[in-house]
């Protein structure tokens, strides 16, 4: 469920108009309700309920400040992957030890900037990593609570470039080698074994995978409670899909997925983390765009936008698909055409959807790509030189831009000309 919905033949986000915010802010932008990243946030925590638990939210699937605090200021901790994202989680008002630090390639500058600001754990994903990190704590006097990543060998059922947990991915430990390295860890000086950490890979639509999962991560405690260590903390990752086609097939609700952890592990006393990301954020926000043409071609049509890859990259990279839909609703029974939705980059790949059914559209008209709210701005860049877009924030019937666009000026000032030119 989402807050963007028709009312009196408009788009609406909660309480505002949509095309309110293009007159305002320009298109092509992001706009982000806050009621669903609320809802969603709550849906997880309370699936959980009974059980000692925290929800840290990855902060990479949307990390505008705004809705980071909107999520801690509601009780979520957050999962970061590099010393940007810490830094980002700081400034928005996150306590230390309500931050989890995961990422394959953390730096010794990434890993002291943690430490001495706070940290709730760091996720180790390799033992290299793991005697970087007892250096710099022994170094600063403090030792760092670590859980270790296991690599289970499940395959998740999701797209390649989004699958984390088969033995050929370049994530965690093979969990073959898991008592060799945890008896490793508890031998350097400077860290605390706390639990262990498994995430499988994101998008996924059935719970099978995480349950094999997490039924290796159950054995695997008793395991390693046996030979001594003191595995009191489980962190699960994240993954949960989301619904991007508006069908029956949807995936499992955050409820169906808290009932399969309690049963499957909550025998084990253990407090259970997780780390959702694409379920709070996704559905919440919309790409907003503008037709710039309607274009005849050889046997197909375009409807040309005035956004592009640059701006939404997930089409291009992962085949992925978004509803898009105009701003104005149309009627049930006007007749569709088909159409190639693409952006104005020179890339063949800056496709958005092919052969799709819409609407009557014409030059001018607002269309919006629903399930745009993870893995959207984040992943966007400036190629073509074009300008990153704005993100705004809504809540009832109040908005905010939380990123403005910059200007031209600001973007070519950014380069710096070397004294022989």
């Amino acid at each position: 469920m989402d807050h963007f919905l028709y009312r009196d033949g408009a788009l609406f986000a909660e309480d505002v108009p949509v095309a309110e915010i293009a007159k305002a802010v320009g298109t092509p932008f992001y706009v982000y309700s806050t009621a669903t990243l609320l809802r969603h946030y709550r849906l997880f925590d309370e699936a959980l309920e009974g059980v000692d638990h925290t929800v840290c939210y990855a902060m990479k699937a949307a990390s505008n400040q705004a809705i980071l605090r909107t999520l801690a200021q509601a009780g979520a901790g957050m999962d970061v992957v590099s010393g940007g994202e810490y830094l980002r989680a700081k400034a928005a008002g996150v306590p230390g030890d309500r931050i989890v630090f995961s990422g394959v390639g953390k730096t010794a500058d990434e890993i002291r900037l943690a430490l001495e600001g706070g940290v709730r754990q760091f996720n180790v994903e390799s033992e290299p990593e793991m005697e970087v990190l007892s250096a710099v704590a022994t170094e600063l006097g403090q030792t760092a609570p670590i859980t270790v990543r296991i690599n289970p060998d499940v395959d998740a059922r999701t797209h390649a470039k989004i699958a984390t947990g088969k033995s050929e991915n370049k994530f965690g430990i093979p969990i073959s080698r898991a008592r060799e390295v945890y008896a490793h860890a508890a031998r350097l000086p400077g860290l605390e074994v706390v639990g262990i950490d498994v995430h499988i890979g994101s998008q996924l639509t059935e719970l099978e995978p995480f349950e094999q999962a997490y039924t290796k991560v159950a054995e695997l405690t008793e395991i390693l409670r046996g030979d001594g260590h003191d595995i009191r903390r489980l962190d699960l990752g994240g993954g949960l899909g989301i619904p991007y086609v508006r069908d029956n097939l949807a995936p499992p609700l955050p409820l169906d997925y808290g009932a399969m952890v309690k049963r499957v592990l909550g025998h084990l006393g253990c407090e259970i983390e997780i780390e959702p990301g694409r379920l709070i954020a996704g559905n919440a926000g919309l790409l907003v765009s503008e037709v710039i043409y309607v274009k005849s071609g050889e046997g197909r049509d375009f409807l040309i936008l005035d956004a592009a890859m640059n701006d939404l990259i997930r089409p291009a990279m992962y085949e992925a698909w978004h509803d898009i839909v105009p701003v104005t609703e149309p009627d049930p029974g006007e007749v569709r055409a088909v159409y190639d939705i693409v952006g104005p980059v020179c890339e063949t790949g800056d496709t958005f959807a092919r052969a799709r059914a819409m609407p009557p559209v014409a030059a001018g008209d607002l269309v919006a790509f629903r399930s745009a709210g993870a893995y959207g701005a984040v992943m966007s860049s400036e190629y073509n030189s074009r300008p990153l877009i704005p993100e705004v924030l809504v809540k009832g019937d109040q908005f905010a831009v939380i990123r403005r666009r910059p200007t031209f000026d600001e973007m070519i000032n950014r380069d710096t000309i070397p004294e022989w030119l």
